[in-house]
């Protein structure tokens, strides 16, 4: 028996709310993890620029890990691949910026570009999957600041400053986590219409 492509559509938007739902704390203990982790890119380069690579390392790791406990117990929603390859990336990206910052800031920069990138466009692909969900826009929203922080990373090449990196990932965590938060506290206030 075959189903069409909008029943389909209506299966994949509902097994999502519903995994939001159940797990709305969690979802909402990562957005504000991220955008924690975020304003700490934000406003530390400020104080200490000395070690701001192995910050920026230890925010994207602390950042995986609050994403992936909330991608626990949810393994046959249609999302999980993509939010564990994001995972994935952001320990990664984080151990090399943690243990090789002394790599050379054009490894770095690379790195942080294909972040940036991967990390936009799975954003974008997330909030068309569970497009027209209250709130979507905000994480197609925050897609859209990931992809803009590659593309300003890519116009500021060959030397980006570190200063710069920090200000994207600052943004690019807060646009995140911002979104994951607004999508979690609809699902937790509003269940029956998510």
């Amino acid at each position: 028996m075959a189903i069409t492509v909008n029943e389909a559509s209506t299966v994949l938007k509902v097994a999502v709310r519903d995994a939001i739902r159940r797990r709305w704390l969690l979802f909402l203990i990562q957005g504000a993890t991220l955008v924690a982790a975020g304003l700490v890119a934000l406003i530390f380069p400020a104080f200490n620029y000395g070690s701001l690579l192995e910050l920026l390392g230890l925010l994207l790791i602390i950042s995986a890990i609050a994403s992936a406990v909330s991608l626990v117990g949810v393994g046959k929603v249609p999302f999980f691949w993509m939010q564990i390859a994001s995972v994935i990336l952001d320990v990664v990206v984080g151990w090399i910026l943690l243990t090789r910052a002394d790599t050379g800031l054009g490894a770095v920069t690379m790195l942080m570009m294909v972040l940036f990138l991967t990390e936009g466009v799975l954003g974008v692909t997330f909030a068309m999957m569970i497009r027209p969900m209250k709130d979507w826009y905000w994480m197609l929203a925050s897609g859209f600041v990931s992809i803009l922080a590659a593309l300003g990373v890519v116009y500021s090449l060959p030397e980006t400053p570190i200063w710069m990196l920090s200000l994207l990932l600052a943004a690019h965590l807060i646009s995140t986590g911002g979104a994951i938060g607004a999508l979690a506290w609809r699902a937790r206030s509003d269940p029956a219409t998510g």
